[in-house]
């Protein structure tokens, strides 16, 4: 036992130490951040936000009420300018995860959810990219309204839609929606 106490010890020094490089790129670009504020360079610029659903589980469909509930990866896509670096300056640093909640993220929601539950739940890492690429893949599990008919049960195909969108802008201002939307 006594023996991979050091090699973890060290273990854990050399992810302390991290990459410098990625932390002074971290400290540049969020330093004067502010996440509150959508990317754009003019407030009349929209912002294009490309989403795809991943379906990780179909946990339930249930007929009575005509919910279904899922799990899925919720990929959300978009350029934020603020958010652009030079890798040469960093060390060839060319890509940095970041805590979600430190930076802007779309307000994306099921419109037609079953539960009052509209949102993403949990903040899961984005990926920046030095163009300014933001990648954000967080889980959700959301109950959707489902119209089920079952006239030719059990032969019967059901199609679910789920409608997403943003809660706070319009197709003007961004936040558009446009790969896999439904």
């Amino acid at each position: 036992m006594a023996r991979g106490h050091p090699v973890l010890t060290g273990l854990e020094c050399f992810v302390c130490a991290g990459n410098p490089d990625a932390k002074r790129l971290y400290d540049d670009l969020l330093s004067n951040y502010n996440k509150l504020v959508r990317p754009v360079v003019n407030v009349t610029d929209a912002l294009t936000v490309k989403i795809k659903l991943k379906l990780s589980q179909l946990i339930d469909v249930n007929l009575k009420n005509q919910i279904m509930t899922t799990n899925l990866w919720v990929e959300q896509t978009w350029y934020d300018y603020k958010l652009k670096w030079e890798p040469k300056e960093y060390g060839g640093v060319e890509m940095l995860h970041v805590p979600s909640d430190h930076i802007w993220r779309p307000d994306i929601v099921l419109y037609n959810n079953a539960d009052g539950n509209f949102e993403v739940t949990l903040a899961t890492k984005a990926t920046l990219n030095y163009t300014g690429r933001v990648e954000w893949r967080p889980p959700a599990i959301y109950k959707s309204s489902c119209e089920i008919d079952v006239e030719y049960f059990p032969f019967d195909e059901q199609t679910c839609v789920m409608k997403f969108g943003s809660w706070t802008y319009d197709g003007f201002q961004g936040n558009r929606p446009v790969a896999g939307q439904q």
